[in-house]
């Protein structure tokens, strides 16, 4: 009796209809994680910091003024006594050569802060797209779960009738328990996975999601990708962590040129006023910055040093890049290789299998234990196609974030 209660609780949880909740697809979830995401707001606000950089380097040096006086009390014979009085006018000269590298300078900064931003972005949209299609996997497991929690439920019922009737032995009812149980712990285990992989999710998007979502999407069969060689032209071109490394390799080069620009004297024009109770005069002239001891060695040596390393690092990271994108695409190959097998034959056949297991259990040629054993050989074949095609997904998205398309 208590099985018999067990399995109705069961059954009837199966039944009752869940509160509906808001639906969203992906492209409304990567509007909202494009308006939403703070992270990426951080990353596209380093690109204004790095603008306002390019008015500093327009910006010319302000003049300076000194303004003095004082009293003079005459101690001498024919020295008037009276107030003083001087003011000084000095403009710094600003090199033209100097002007337009720091502006060359920013500008490269610009640059390489946009394609952080762009890299950052593209990350985020592959790391929602999978989070996406996990969701949409785990649901996928849950509604097959289900059909087999429904269908171990059925084969309890009809075992619990044999056994009572003296048809088959008690093992047999305490195998169809176990698989009963087996099921339910499955299709929790989904329900749980669900979950967590919608948290994850709606962290990546940001406030504009509830917290009890539903996603609206399908797992694919069929994506066809261009040849590799090509896929890997596309990404030397145009990853955006390759362009932003190019940018600082030529900040670098300007910012070397700037600091050999500044090895050039300090020019300074002075115009001044000096009043004395005997007299009055105007004066003009230069001051100059004479560059004997600072050849500006050091800042020098490390703009050389800060581009060699850029350099370096963008070696590593091209190729670092081209080993992703071939285990990538050796990914996606594999995954279209296992969903052409599973959905052509393996899957088939394994339902086949089950269903001719099941009509010799029903009609007492074979035992529950045949049964239940092409059910395991078909919910296996089942759930690898599932995650081959999420496999799929995956690795396209991948592709995707390394830049190999667009």
């Amino acid at each position: 009796m208590k099985r018999k209660a067990f399995a109705l609780v069961l059954l009837l949880g199966l039944s009752i209809p869940a509160m509906a909740a808001e639906r969203f697809t992906l492209d409304q979830l990567r509007s909202l994680a494009l308006s939403g995401n703070a992270t990426l707001g951080a990353a596209r606000a380093d690109v204004d910091v790095s603008k306002a950089d390019t008015l500093t380097a327009r910006a010319y040096p302000n003049p300076e003024i000194e303004v003095s006086g004082g009293d003079r009390d005459a101690r001498s014979p024919g020295l008037a006594p009276g107030s003083l009085a001087s003011v000084t006018l000095s403009q710094r000269f600003d090199y033209p050569s100097q002007r337009d590298a720091r502006l060359r300078v920013a500008e490269a900064g610009v640059a390489s802060a946009r394609s952080g931003a762009q890299a950052f972005e593209i990350d985020l949209l592959a790391r929602l797209k999978q989070a996406f299609f996990l969701v949409v996997r785990y649901e996928s497991e849950l509604r097959a779960a289900r059909e087999d929690l429904e269908l171990a439920q059925a084969i309890r019922n009809r075992v619990g009738v044999r056994v009572d009737t003296g048809e088959a032995a008690r093992y047999e009812l305490i195998k169809a328990d176990t698989e009963l149980l087996n099921a339910q712990k499955n299709a929790d285990a989904a329900v749980l996975r669900i979950s967590q992989a919608k948290a994850r999710l709606r962290a990546l998007v940001g406030g504009g999601v509830p917290a009890d979502f539903e996603v609206d999407g399908v797992l694919a069969s069929e994506l066809t990708l261009p040849p590799l060689d090509q896929l890997r032209d596309t990404m030397l071109d145009t990853n955006p962590d390759m362009q932003r490394l190019k940018a600082e390799i030529e900040r670098s080069k300007q910012q070397l040129e700037l600091e050999k620009l500044r090895r050039m004297p300090d020019v300074s024009l002075r115009l001044g006023y000096d009043r004395d109770p005997e007299y009055e005069a105007n004066k003009i002239g230069v001051a100059v910055t004479v560059p004997l001891f600072d050849r500006r060695q050091g800042p020098i040596a490390q703009a050389a040093a800060q581009g060699e390393r850029t350099r370096m690092a963008l070696e590593g990271r091209t190729f670092e890049l081209q080993q992703q994108l071939d285990a990538a695409y050796r990914q996606y190959e594999l995954s279209r290789m296992q969903i052409t097998a599973l959905e052509n034959g393996i899957l088939r056949e394994a339902e086949g299998a089950l269903k001719v297991a099941e009509a010799a259990y029903k009609f007492g040629e074979r035992g529950i234990l045949d049964f239940l054993d092409a059910q395991r050989v078909f919910r296996a074949a089942r759930n690898e196609l599932i995650s081959a095609r999420y496999e799929l997904i995956n690795a396209v998205t991948e592709i995707e974030r390394l830049g190999a398309l667009r």
